[in-house]
């Protein structure tokens, strides 16, 4: 069996990591021959909720979880960390505008950066699930200068599954038969899920489904899926936003199938035009570790005018925080 790794999960005993934390311990992310060694991150009026949570991963006799260590310093829970899950951020709150999500989680992910700068392993790899997400990458990013910066990633596997999912539905086909659907852009009401690049059973989608649905009530379900969420059950996507942090890893970890692409958030080099330094969402291939964007797709005017926008929306969050990031 290999040697085990340290897992670094922050917002532990919240509703995501408690979801996510049990599926790490059964080797659902990190393969079933991985020991992982968790270390978990709370608010300190969360750690007793968080004991708690220890019990049952405890209870669990989980034979691949070779350890614990608890914490509400980030440098404890990121000592030695391979890969992190940053979960924890403040939620919006009644009459919060996205700018003042922004500003208000910035700080927090200030100080996460640099105690990762500080304390990680060199083979660091971070995936930042707390929202907004690519800004909170894009602010921890730059606050650990001495961290390569492919290191860190936001989540929009989220989108993808759920684009995913509202296609297979369309179809009359299983979530496998879709291949290759991407997500450009912010995990932000400004994404967009590029229905011209996917396939079902190896047929393009475009050729399959109506043009109307999939820029009408397609693109608006995969955009306005988590407040659905939480109008239906009173809170946000928790199981399902755990597994996509789970399938991130995972590909990240693991690498992609053989012809399949996978949508994450990272750090552009000027690539589709987009402005470096974002944090944006890019198809990526990954192989032994690293993941690299797709190069040479065609982008037709409506999918680069839905790109522009994006852009834009992720900018003006830059620039909201702008005093912290330097």
């Amino acid at each position: 069996m290999n040697a085990p790794i340290k897992v670094a999960v922050t917002g532990a005993a919240g509703n995501i990591g408690y979801a996510l934390l049990f599926r790490i311990a059964s080797g659902d992310c990190f393969g079933k021959d991985q020991p992982v060694i968790l270390q978990l991150l709370e608010i300190p009026p969360a750690m007793t909720a968080l004991a708690g949570v220890v019990m049952e991963l405890n209870d669990a006799a989980f034979p691949l979880l070779h350890g614990i260590v608890t914490s509400d310093d980030p440098n404890v829970a990121f000592a030695g960390a391979q890969q992190i899950f940053l979960v924890g951020s403040r939620p919006r709150g009644p009459g919060m505008q996205r700018a003042d999500l922004v500003a208000a989680n910035g700080p927090i992910f200030v100080g996460q950066g640099k105690a990762i700068n500080d304390n990680a392993a060199p083979d660091v790899r971070v995936v930042v699930v707390g929202n907004p997400c690519n800004t909170n990458a894009l602010i921890a990013m730059n606050s650990a200068p001495d961290v390569p910066r492919e290191r860190f990633t936001a989540m929009t596997r989220l989108d993808q599954n759920r684009a995913v999912s509202q296609l297979a539905g369309r179809l009359g086909v299983t979530a496998g038969a879709v291949s290759r659907m991407v997500i450009w852009g912010n995990h932000g009401p400004s994404m967009y899920p590029d229905f011209h690049q996917a396939t079902v059973n190896g047929k393009a989608v475009a050729d399959l489904v109506d043009h109307d649905w999939l820029t009408g009530d397609f693109a608006s379900t995969v955009k306005g899926r988590g407040g659905a969420i939480i109008k239906a059950r009173g809170q946000s996507s928790a199981a399902s936003a755990a597994g996509a942090a789970i399938d991130h890893m995972a590909t990240w970890f693991n690498g992609t199938a053989e012809g399949e692409w996978a949508s994450m958030a990272v750090p552009s080099n000027g690539e589709y035009g987009v402005p470096k330094g974002l944090i944006f969402s890019f198809p990526v291939t990954i192989k032994d570790g690293v993941y690299t964007i797709v190069k040479g797709l065609k982008i037709n005017a409506f999918s680069q005018a839905q790109i522009d926008n994006t852009v834009a929306e992720l900018v003006a969050e830059r620039d909201a925080v702008k005093d912290l990031i330097g």
